[in-house]
């Protein structure tokens, strides 16, 4: 049983690091794209219409919830939570409660 517990232990913490790649990933290219955008926009117009912001903006977005999710900063989101609302049900069925549709 204490291998299994290891086990899961492992996987788990490998998940995070995986997740944690990703966001970095995404960052790195966040940053290196939009530079290269910002030139682009510069060389063309010399910023008297700075575009490249709303790509800034769109992607930005989506990078604040990869981080988010990435850093377990949403209690909703993790797996932990997920794994405690399972166990929940289960125990809930165990002693035949009627589950709440809001649950």
């Amino acid at each position: 049983m204490d291998f299994n517990n290891d086990h899961n232990k492992f996987l788990r913490a490998k998940e995070r690091v995986e997740e944690l790649k990703k966001f970095y990933s995404s960052l790195i290219w966040y940053v290196l794209v939009i530079t290269s955008l910002a030139i682009v926009n510069y060389l063309t117009n010399g910023f008297s219409y700075a575009w490249f912001l709303w790509a800034a903006f769109g992607w930005g977005i989506g990078l604040i919830f990869h981080a988010i999710k990435a850093f377990r900063w949403s209690p909703m989101l993790n797996k932990e939570w997920e794994e405690r609302k399972i166990q929940e049900f289960m125990e809930r069925e165990d002693k035949d409660e009627p589950m709440d549709r809001w649950d």
